[in-house]
């Protein structure tokens, strides 16, 4: 759980490019908050939630997994749905009914809920999990409101005017057409010709940076496809000296928001194994450390301790 007394910031490298894909509006069930016409409520689960990111680009989004169940999370949607039309339209409430998105609930890796994650910029920022007091919640949207502020996610919404769809929309500039043709690959699940295209993309211009990250993004993604957690978790246990399961394994980790321990694992593996397995471990290290993004402080540190297990 976030301490409010501390500073939160975004995850990062959480994988939700599936779901962003999906625009689908929900098609059953309420979320006992009522989004109704409250364009600062609104209700998603797996298939509409590519929309909430977009959102997420204009306002924090608090994002509450709430399930029929559970009479606590039902208070507690009904509670921060309060808070935030307290907020003026600075911020957003999606709703997420647990047991209708598993998508979501294993992307935000909640355990239980209520979980509640909020969204900045199209990243996860976790909050909490269960219940928290009105004044413990409001100093945590105090600090998203300047989380936002800080990725350009400090538009606002009129709470009686627009529709939360027609005011959040972001207004973005179009993509180059390498960089278009990689997401549109993305979006169809074609890991290959996306690499492809910003592969293309770096060719041209060597100093395209957008593209070497979305390369490195693309070819995470490539290869975590069709492979579970369970999986991937229960092969890197059973052989803790395999250098593919362990390598599998980071992905996983970086992929979930475990940035330190992805990078832990592998720096942790790197000594004790020979010449052509130290430069595997490096190349994946270096291209990991593109996903994360080179100006994150964990990326630093990590840089450092591998330059000096090289030199």
């Amino acid at each position: 759980m976030t301490n409010p007394n501390d500073p939160i910031g975004l995850r990062g490298a959480v994988d939700l490019s599936s779901l962003a894909q999906r625009a689908q509006p929900s098609s059953d069930g309420a979320a006992p908050a009522g989004g109704g016409t409250d364009p600062l409520i609104v209700e998603a689960d797996d298939q509409s939630f590519g929309r909430v990111l977009e959102q997420s680009k204009t306002v924090p989004v608090v994002t509450v997994l709430w399930a029929g169940f559970s009479e606590p999370s039902i208070e507690l949607v009904d509670r921060i749905a309060r808070l935030v039309r307290a907020r003026d339209g600075r911020l957003l409430l999606a709703a997420v009914d647990a047991e209708r998105s598993p998508q979501l609930v294993q992307a935000l890796q909640a355990q239980s809920v209520p979980t509640v994650v909020a969204l900045v910029a199209g990243q996860p920022v976790p909050l909490f999990a269960g219940s928290q007091p009105d004044d413990v919640i409001e100093q945590l949207f105090d600090q998203l409101l300047e989380l936002g502020a800080q990725h350009g996610a400090d538009g606002r919404i009129d709470p009686g005017g627009a529709s939360a769809d027609e005011a959040a929309e972001p207004v973005e500039a179009p993509l180059p057409p390498l960089h278009q043709e990689a997401y549109d690959a993305i979006e169809r699940g074609d890991y290959q010709a996306a690499e492809a295209a910003y592969r293309t993309a770096m060719a041209q211009d060597p100093r395209d940076q957008l593209a070497v990250a979305g390369l490195a993004q693309v070819r995470l993604l490539g290869r975590l496809q069709g492979k579970s957690l369970d999986e991937v978790r229960n092969a890197a246990a059973s052989a803790p000296n395999d250098l593919e399961a362990q390598l599998a394994v980071a992905d996983l980790d970086l992929s979930g928001g475990h940035i330190d321990d992805a990078f832990d694992r592998l720096l942790s593996l790197f000594p004790s194994l020979d010449p052509d397995g130290k430069t595997a471990v490096r190349e994946r290290l270096v291209e990991l450390f593109e996903v994360v993004g080179t100006e994150d402080p964990r990326v630093a540190v990590a840089r450092r301790r591998l330059a000096s297990l090289l030199y």
